[in-house]
């Protein structure tokens, strides 16, 4: 085993069993499950994924197809691997995360030279994790804490399996046109597992907020990732509000653009990430899971999968419910027993608006129009 893999020679790292790490002032959380911070969208992609047709038939033949050794020999041939002698403050953050998120084992980390700022948790039997030196250089410490928290995150929640068959599904599509599939299966398969990717991002946000447990950090991390190093251009609640425009702003055209602007992207947009971050953690389910009130793994093999999807459930209802965006006030309204959708996308996608059949049709009863207004949700 490489002095990159054990906090105390066991591979395992170690805090000072008093829920502290040692040597800061970042709270433990001793046998924390990953449901603790996954964001319930996260768990219904991935059980959308599962079950879609082809998908057992790929995942079989990836299994086989890569095996764990390759993926390690590629990364010790041509990365550098975070040591106690080589980026040694990168090793000090893996450590402290695997502690403070109780990771059984420290997985191994690599640098890659791209000027590309990134960092992915791969790895089919057991993760490894690589970041770039773009994003090395990119943030200051306690950002690049919350990423390396972020990617444990991943190794925690065992994402790294799915993750790693995304990649070669993406990046070596003509070597495996042997699969028995058809293209169409194997490109919404690659869809499904984007879609999943996406929501798996949010949970491993969540992730690097419990281990750099510094929100502003957080926030920072996310900014400089859509604008670049330039920190003293930019501003973090400038930014959020950026965020609330994007998720409230425009009509209906805009909402399906911006689903079409998602769907080839392998991660959420930044603003994004960071209002999705910032509700969470100023939720009482956030406060609840610091103050030591958190599912341990103890209890994973009882958790109730009624439960799981009664919660991602929950979850979307309030999403509709609360949401700004306009096409879901038209999904309200749908669910709500609205009859004219018809109408209403033909008026929408045509530029007509005002009158006609659809306001005589209207009674006192019926109230206003349920339209956004100029400014609504903005920063």
């Amino acid at each position: 085993m490489s002095d990159s893999n054990a906090a105390d020679g066991t591979g395992r790292a170690e805090g000072d069993g008093e829920g502290r790490v040692p040597g800061h002032d970042r709270r433990r959380f001793p046998d924390i499950s990953s449901r603790a911070y996954e964001h319930p969208a996260d768990r219904s992609a991935l059980v959308a994924l599962r079950k879609l047709s082809g998908f057992d038939t790929v995942f079989k033949a990836l299994s086989g197809l890569l095996p764990e050794r390759s993926l390690r020999l590629l990364f010790l041939s041509d990365s550098v691997r975070v040591s106690e002698r080589q980026f040694p403050h990168l090793h000090t953050m893996l450590l402290d995360a695997c502690s403070i998120l109780d990771l059984p084992k420290v997985p191994p980390m690599y640098v890659t030279q791209d000027p590309q700022p990134n960092a992915m948790c791969v790895g089919l039997d057991e993760p490894v994790i690589v970041v770039t030196t773009g994003l090395v250089e990119l943030l200051d410490e306690e950002e690049m804490r919350a990423v390396v928290g972020h990617e444990v995150g991943h190794a925690l929640s065992g994402h790294s399996v799915y993750r790693t068959i995304l990649l070669f599904l993406t990046n070596f599509a003509v070597k495996i046109a042997w699969i028995p599939l058809g293209g169409i299966a194997v490109t919404a398969i690659v869809t499904a597992l984007r879609e999943w990717f996406r929501k798996s991002e949010l949970s491993a946000d969540r992730a690097g907020l419990l281990v750099g447990q510094d929100l502003q950090a957080s926030l920072r991390g996310l900014m400089k990732l859509a604008g670049g190093n330039h920190l003293h251009e930019m501003n973090v609640d400038a930014f959020l509000a950026q965020a609330a425009e994007y998720e409230a702003g425009g009509d209906l055209r805009d909402s399906v653009l911006k689903i079409m602007n998602v769907l080839p992207r392998s991660h959420p947009f930044a603003t994004v990430r960071a209002a999705e971050l910032k509700r969470w953690a100023e939720s009482r389910d956030f406060q609840r899971l610091l103050d030591g009130h958190y599912p341990r793994r103890a209890e994973d093999k009882d958790a109730s999968v009624t439960d799981s999807f009664r919660e991602s459930a929950s979850h979307y209802a309030e999403s509709v419910r609360s949401s700004k965006d306009p096409l879901m006030g038209l999904v309200r309204d749908i669910a709500g027993g609205a009859n004219d959708l018809g109408s209403r996308l033909r008026d929408t996608f045509t530029g007509r608006s005002g009158g006609g059949p659809r306001d005589a049709a209207r009674g006192p009863e019926d109230g206003p129009r349920d339209e956004p207004r100029d400014g609504e949700g903005k920063g």
